[in-house]
């Protein structure tokens, strides 16, 4: 039995604007304690910037994967056996299920900075998520991936 005709394996990294933030907040920790002198600003310099690129690349490291015949979307790993339908959607659409059209009891994985997304129905009785709404930068890509996995699964 083959656990994915398909792999899938992608990680939602935060944007490269990001990391020019990180610095600028650097910067700002350094201009706080310039009046200390030389040494406790390039100290700010350094440690500010550390600090920020730190909390950009932790909530960039989630990733998202089809192996071993499940899905493992951050934290949650779900069997592909227990997931219905997927649908692709584009930015619009998107933002509509993160918003007005989202159920409060669904599983999000959300990244602000990622447009597109795919939303994956959960068929299994005893779970009470009745979807899971996964941002991602290759939805066609992910849909594909848990169909292929279903199929080698079943």
């Amino acid at each position: 039995m083959q656990l994915s005709a398909t792999p899938y394996d992608e990680r939602l990294t935060a944007p490269r604007s990001w990391w020019l933030i990180s610095f600028l907040v650097g910067v700002a920790f350094a201009l706080i304690l310039l009046p200390f002198g030389p040494l406790p600003l390039l100290g700010g310099l350094v440690g500010g910037t550390a600090a920020a690129a730190v909390v950009a690349s932790s909530y960039g490291s989630v990733r998202i994967r089809v192996v071993g015949g499940s899905l493992v979307a951050g934290e949650a790993k779900i069997p592909v056996t227990a997931l219905g339908g997927a649908e692709v959607m584009d930015a619009e659409e998107a933002r509509a299920w993160r918003t007005y059209k989202a159920d409060t009891r669904a599983f999000l994985l959300l990244r602000a900075y990622i447009p597109t997304a795919l939303r994956v129905e959960v068929t299994d009785p005893a779970d009470p998520t009745p979807y899971l709404y996964l941002s991602t930068r290759d939805p066609e890509g992910l849909a594909a991936a848990i169909a292929a996995a279903r199929e080698a699964v079943a």
